[in-house]
């Protein structure tokens, strides 16, 4: 009986053993057929996202073309009439230059600049001063040194290290030796960001000067001054409605392009086929040689009207902003280079038969039928190529701002969606006055084709220079590979360029004497900026001094906060001693503010201020540093003052949770987030490290103490800074008073007389019409006290 028992529980043991071995194995069978799936569904997953992104992608190639690409479409405006000013002499003439036009397709705007150029983008920014961002970057290069170590910890602070001993390290040590490399650095960014400015008043002239013209192909009767009164008319609507911004009407752009480009290439194909499907042979650059070859002085200085079909491409890498670099590519090679080779090939054909018609190239070889629709589609086509340099003007005259390299003008947000999209009305009326001067001095295309060549050519010079360091400094190339960009770009650059000198006096001046107007502006302001922050670093007042003064500053301390603007990121300004010496009272709180930009694109909210005590408690002194990125804007509806409250009460809630306080340094304690503090506090009871400031911007962490004594401290340190909390906000409420210096920079008497008509008049002049700050930083007038003083350079 025992033993069927025994056998029975065996029995027992064993199918709950093979029960217990069946459900495992259902249980595995399970959990595979649910990985299976989960796997199957991540594969789902990830192939629908391909697809969006390659949607995306085709959607964001398709939108570039109305923002990128509209200046460098409409170049079969004008190219071969510039190209041919006297007519066509040799019926091979046409293929060589037709040659031209093709390599020079191909070197500068596809292999250089939409393969090249666009990757050297500054967190997708383009322009000159996107360029030089990126070298001050990774080299000491800026000629005002007020940047902090904090600075580099910025998320968007991207830079690459390189070996001590590598090519890279030694051309950073060559550029930071000398302040007048650094200086020579900054002259030729801004040549290159003048002449930006230059085809921002050019390029709508030559533009829709070219559209209108076809007036006079189909109603040979008008005479050039009706032509020249539709374009002034056409520039003046343009440039009156920039301030509504491209937002509203922006979606149009890319159709027209789209529609432009697909038009030209249809009539170019069109004009193959029925004039000369010999112009293909242009393809062979052999035909470049013999075009030379033939000599004479009028087919060397034809290249200046050939670089005309390149002309696009500084706005092509000002724009870039708005798109990623693949859809610029993509943009490019798919459609408008194949469109660009069709339509010169298509007019080449033509005026192989009619040569006499290369002053009307392009409205001239239009099939009747659709003469009038086209005329329509040119004229949006330019507006839209005008708006792209425009807007890229705006764009490199809010980075120069940034740098301290342009007087303080308005800049106006005027979209919501993109950051991008701004309006500086200053420039904007400037750009429409020099723009109708050009057009209705010139009255033709040929001059002013002249002074547009020249402009951009030097922008690709400029470009190649910067992208030298580029190379180097950032990307780390092999000196060979950089020599070889060098030396292939300034080749065919110094090439157009020796063109173009011949043209200086038939329109080529035009330009030099834009960029030298603005160059001046630039580099006196620059001049002037750089004199007051070295005269506010050297005559800064020592912490002793402060200190010797007592918590009441030597004076009566009344009740409100005094927010005291400086340029100085560390140590107390020399406007604060003037202040305190010719005044018998100072506020309770004193907050010194620095506003300072920094050569990063834009700085995160988040990361915006920076927070610190000056002196002891009991001083309830601050400072406060607001760190702006070139494409930060300072908006209406920012409450500058709000938000620095907010970070300054921030700072002293997590102040109140650290054992010491915080050091009498020049040394940052950067002001966390909201969530960081919530964290911080929630943590504060458990056995856990206490996070405390220390004198690097980071949050370090110090050695863990006993929960109980952990409590005790933290809770009398939070009563002690919601005491202090109190007293601020009371200050708060009893008033707020920004003070700011009204520094007066003039010349010494033994100065040369360049240097006191460029101070005591240039500079002092521009003072005088430019933004005040506290326009900037939106400071009501009546809580606005200005302290002036001199000083002399």
């Amino acid at each position: 009986m025992a033993a069927r028992v025994e056998a029975a529980t065996m029995d027992g043991e064993i199918d709950e053993e093979e029960n217990d071995e069946r459900g495992s194995m259902w249980d595995l069978d399970q959990k595979l057929d649910q990985s299976m799936d989960e796997e199957a569904g991540r594969l789902r997953n990830m192939y629908r996202e391909k697809k969006f992104s390659a949607l995306l992608l085709l959607q964001l190639s398709f939108q570039s073309l109305g923002v990128v690409y509209g200046d460098l479409g409409t170049s079969p405006l004008y190219v071969f009439y510039n190209t041919f000013p006297h007519g066509i002499k040799d019926q091979e003439d046409i293929i060589g230059a037709l040659s031209l036009i093709i390599y020079s397709l191909t070197l500068i705007p596809l292999l250089k600049y939409v393969f090249v150029v666009c990757k050297a983008n500054d967190n997708g920014q383009g322009g000159t001063f996107a360029l030089y961002s990126l070298l001050c970057r990774h080299a000491k290069v800026k000629t005002i040194q007020n940047q902090h170590r904090t600075d580099e910890e910025l998320t968007t602070y991207s830079r690459t290290t390189f070996h001590e001993h590598s090519f890279a390290a030694k051309t950073k040590r060559w550029l930071e030796k000398r302040t007048s490399r650094k200086t020579a650095l900054l002259i030729l960014v801004l040549v290159g960001t003048c002449m930006v400015i230059g085809d921002g008043i050019l390029t709508p002239a030559i533009s829709v000067l070219s559209a209108a013209g076809g007036l006079r192909v189909n109603l040979p009767h008008i005479s050039n001054g009706v032509v020249v009164f539709v374009a002034v008319v056409i520039l003046v609507s343009l440039f009156s409605v920039q301030h509504y911004g491209t937002d509203r009407v922006g979606w149009l752009f890319a159709p027209i392009v789209f529609l432009w480009f697909l038009s030209i290439a249809s009539i170019g194909i069109y004009n193959i086929w029925k004039h000369d499907t010999s112009v293909l042979k242009a393809f062979s650059p052999v035909y470049i040689y013999r075009y030379f070859k033939r000599g004479g002085r009028d087919r060397w200085t034809s290249l200046g009207g050939i670089m005309l079909s390149i002309t696009g491409i500084e706005a092509l890498f000002a724009d870039l902003s708005h798109f990623p670099v693949s859809a610029v590519q993509i943009a490019f090679t798919v459609i408008v280079f194949p469109c660009l080779l069709l339509a010169y090939s298509g007019q080449a054909a033509y005026i192989r038969r009619y040569p006499d018609h290369v002053a009307d190239a392009f409205y001239r070889s239009i099939p009747g039928s659709v003469y009038w629709p086209m005329f329509i589609i040119a004229t949006a086509a330019a507006i839209v190529a005008s708006q792209a340099t425009i807007s890229a003007t705006f764009s490199l005259v809010k980075q120069a701002l940034a740098h301290g390299c342009f007087p303080r003008v308005k800049v106006v947000h005027t979209s919501r969606k993109f950051l991008g999209q701004i309006y500086v009305p200053d420039i904007n009326w400037i750009l429409m006055i020099l723009c109708i001067a050009v057009t209705a001095g010139f009255k033709n295309q040929s001059q002013i084709g002249n002074a547009y060549g020249t402009a951009v050519v030097i922008v690709m010079l400029v470009t190649t220079l910067l992208m030298t360091l580029i190379m180097i400094l950032v990307w780390r190339c092999h000196w060979v590979l950089v020599l070889i960009f060098t030396i292939l770009s300034l080749v065919v650059e110094c090439t157009y360029f020796s063109a173009m000198l011949f043209k200086i006096d038939q329109g080529g001046w035009v330009p030099l004497v834009i960029a030298a107007a603005f160059l001046l502006i630039m580099s006196v302001w620059h001049y002037g900026t750089l004199k007051r922050y070295e005269f506010e670093m050297h005559s800064r007042v020592s912490m002793a001094w402060i200190l010797g003064l007592g918590p009441s500053l030597g004076l009566v301390r009344v009740p409100g906060v005094g927010l005291v603007y400086t340029e100085l990121a560390s140590g107390v300004p020399h406007i604060f001693s003037h202040f305190i010496t010719n005044l018998p009272a100072i506020h309770s709180v004193v907050v010194f503010v620095c506003v300072k930009n920094l050569p990063v694109y834009t700085v995160p909210e988040e990361e915006r201020f920076l927070v610190k005590r000056i002196g002891p408690k009991n001083f309830h002194m601050f400072r406060c540093v607001a760190r702006y990125g070139y494409r930060d804007l300072h908006k209406k509806d920012d409450d500058f003052e709000k938000r620095l409250f907010e970070s300054l009460f921030l700072y002293v809630r997590l102040e109140s949770m650290m054992e010491g306080g915080c050091s009498d340094s020049d040394d940052y304690s950067i002001c966390g987030s909201q969530q960081q503090l919530k964290d911080t506090l929630g943590n504060g009871n458990e056995n856990k490290n206490l996070a405390t400031f220390d004198t690097f911007d980071s949050i370090e962490s110090i050695t863990p103490v006993k929960r109980v004594s952990n409590t005790v401290t933290a809770s009398s340190q939070m009563s002690g800074g919601v005491d202090e909390l109190e007293f601020i906000n009371g200050c708060r409420d009893a008033g707020v008073v920004h003070i700011m210096g009204n520094t007066v920079v003039r010349a010494r008497r033994e100065a040369r007389f360049y240097k006191k008509i460029a101070i005591d008049y240039v500079y002092a002049f521009l003072r005088k019409i430019c933004r005040e700050h506290s326009a900037i930083y939106n400071v009501p007038q009546e809580s606005l006290l200005n302290v002036g003083q001199i000083f002399y350079v």
